[in-house]
């Protein structure tokens, strides 16, 4: 009896340890920053003409970023990355969005590439308001011409600005439901919605989101499971499209790259820019 309760110590101390480990570190668990740091290319090294960006945000903090124009923008996307990684891992983005005729801003968050600081929840938020004050304020650019991208982290971020602003589309790919809800899929034996301080809850945010919303999402997405894709279109307000992506959560759309291209572009061209108004034009 006393060999039982030893090892009954030991599985407890090890779950308390785990439990603790999970509270305590769950930024790091989160965000990785230092996962490709340093900035590997440019735009301009891709043929596309850039502004380098400094913003300034809330909280006195500079953020790196590029503004890509496009000659005669159909809009301007706010391009809004993952947990990894920098903008200079988003070449690729940039160049499908120059194509479709768009502007880019794009901006590492703080502690990722050139940024200052050290990553958190709302300083991302933060983050992002610096830049969406960067376009509308320093640029002009109307909110109904600003299409917010977010993949996987940046989803998230993308429906809490959404949810507060007033975008002309919103596209989230590869997102989660809530960091509690992803936290429960890795580590279904512990009690993650008490331990859990980071929430990032784009589902909640999504509800408060009247923008159009396209959500992508694959089956085969070994890292954020297909459900929260579903979740989150259900949880959308209309209009909205769902786009079932093929591959993993990094290559989905390199699978799909024609097909996720044509119908991104077709939804840009329904939904942005439906309702905005120049000076000096009536309605539509």
């Amino acid at each position: 009896m006393r060999v039982i309760w030893h090892i009954l110590g030991i599985l407890a101390a090890a779950y308390g340890g785990l439990a603790l480990v999970l509270y305590l570190f769950q930024e790091r668990l989160v965000f990785y920053p230092e996962t490709g740091r340093e900035i590997i290319a440019t735009p301009g090294q891709a043929g596309l003409p850039y502004k380098d960006v400094r913003l300034t945000t809330s909280d006195g903090l500079g953020l790196h970023g590029w503004y890509v124009p496009a000659a005669q923008p159909r809009g301007t996307v706010l391009f809004l990355h993952g947990n990894a990684g920098n903008i200079s891992h988003r070449i690729d983005s940039l160049q499908m969005f120059h194509r479709l005729g768009y502007s880019t801003l794009i901006f590492d968050y703080r502690g990722y590439g050139n940024s200052d600081g050290t990553p958190s929840e709302q300083g991302t938020y933060r983050d992002a308001e610096a830049a969406w004050r960067y376009l509308t304020e320093q640029r002009h650019i109307p909110a109904c011409r600003i299409v917010l991208f977010g993949e996987s982290l940046g989803g998230a971020i993308g429906a809490w600005l959404a949810a507060r602003q007033k975008p002309a589309v919103l596209v989230i790919a590869s997102g989660f439901t809530s960091v509690p809800d992803l936290a429960r899929h890795f580590y279904p034996y512990l009690p993650v919605r008490w331990l859990a301080r980071l929430s990032y809850d784009t589902e909640k945010n999504l509800q408060a989101v009247a923008a159009p919303v396209l959500i992508a999402h694959s089956p085969e997405d070994e890292i954020i499971p297909f459900e929260h894709g579903r979740t989150l279109f259900a949880a959308a307000n209309p209009p909205k499209r769902f786009l079932e992506l093929a591959g993993g959560h990094n290559d989905g759309f390199i699978f799909m790259r024609e097909s996720w291209i044509k119908i991104l572009e077709g939804f840009l061209d329904e939904h942005a820019n439906a309702t905005c108004v120049r000076p000096g034009e009536s309605p539509k």
